[in-house]
């Protein structure tokens, strides 16, 4: 994406999609974007993006902004395909991760390594009618992950370490992981590894993180800002060659729909968030259990953002 390959897949996988009103939305606001003073926000499906999306929304509604929720509608190519029909308004999204699926190859061009860089590129490949708001601080990137144990077995402490051992161990992580240049196949092209198999779970979830402490799984592809990284001791693997870039918390709005009042809002909640607040606050859903929806006002009260 844009290249005309991708575009094509877009297109494909837009004419095979279930509604939205089938993937997490509500049903009672699934299907239409609303009108003109109304914003559709969508998330991914995995717990950090759909609680960004609650803070953005109830950032806007706290503005006089009236919000419809279509959450955890899916993998990157999923709700981008909504994004670009229609079917919703905004996003969260995270920079360098977005810039490697609408390039060419699904590489980020060399030379582009800061947040600044990385926007800049992004910008001449976004989808027609779309455009990215500030970035925030916060950050989160894909991992290499494995158990203490399996790091000290075979003297892991970057990816490189891998190449000689991965055809022994087993990768897990997303089903899109397996086809994504920032996934198995940059892992082969950029570091020369290849695993012994991938099995596919879910998107840096509970299926992923239980795999990897039970020993079902090796190496997991978890999220930085993960909390298992710190409660189950995880040992994340150095990414030297910068696969997987910078991933600045960034969202992407419909043009139409980026008034000054909105676009405001939204540039506030992604100021306010840090990588340290954003990993303490998913702590509290993923953890603690709480709802997303008492975690984003949360947020809001701490930075006066209500």
């Amino acid at each position: 994406m844009p290249s005309k390959t991708k575009l094509a897949a877009v297109a494909a996988t837009v004419a095979v999609l279930l509604p939205l009103s089938a993937c997490g939305g509500n049903p009672t606001t699934a299907g239409s974007s609303g009108g003109s003073s109304t914003i559709a926000i969508g998330s991914a499906n995995f717990p950090e993006n759909e609680l960004l999306a609650e803070m953005y929304a109830q950032a806007l509604e706290a503005k006089g902004v009236t919000v419809q929720r279509h959450l955890n509608i899916g993998a990157r190519e999923r709700y981008l395909a909504a994004l670009k029909d229609g079917s919703i308004n905004m996003v969260p999204e995270y920079n360098g991760a977005l810039l490697a699926a609408l390039s060419k190859g699904g590489v980020v061009p060399k030379d582009i390594n800061t947040a600044d860089e990385v926007n800049q590129a992004l910008k001449k490949v976004l989808p027609a009618g779309t455009e990215i708001l500030q970035s925030s601080p916060a950050e989160d990137k894909d991992t290499l992950s494995v158990m203490p144990k399996t790091a000290a077995k075979y003297h892991l402490k970057a990816i490189p370490d891998l190449k000689p051992v991965a055809g022994k161990l087993v990768l897990g992580g997303p089903p899109e992981f397996a086809k994504r240049y920032q996934g198995v196949v940059g892992l082969k092209s950029v570091y020369g590894v290849v695993f012994k198999d991938f099995k596919p779970l879910d998107v840096g979830g509970p299926l992923t993180k239980a795999a990897l402490t039970k020993g079902d799984i090796d190496v997991a592809n978890i999220f930085s800002t993960d909390p298992a990284i710190r409660t189950d001791h995880f040992v994340v693997l150095a990414d030297p060659k910068n696969l997987f870039g910078a991933q600045n918390v960034t969202p992407v709005i419909a043009k139409s729909k980026a008034s000054s009042k909105v676009v405001s809002a939204i540039n506030a909640v992604s100021a306010a968030l840090t990588t340290k607040s954003l990993t303490k606050y998913l702590t509290e859903v993923q953890v603690d259990k709480k709802d997303p929806a008492s975690v984003a006002k949360e947020f809001l009260d701490a930075n006066n953002l209500d």
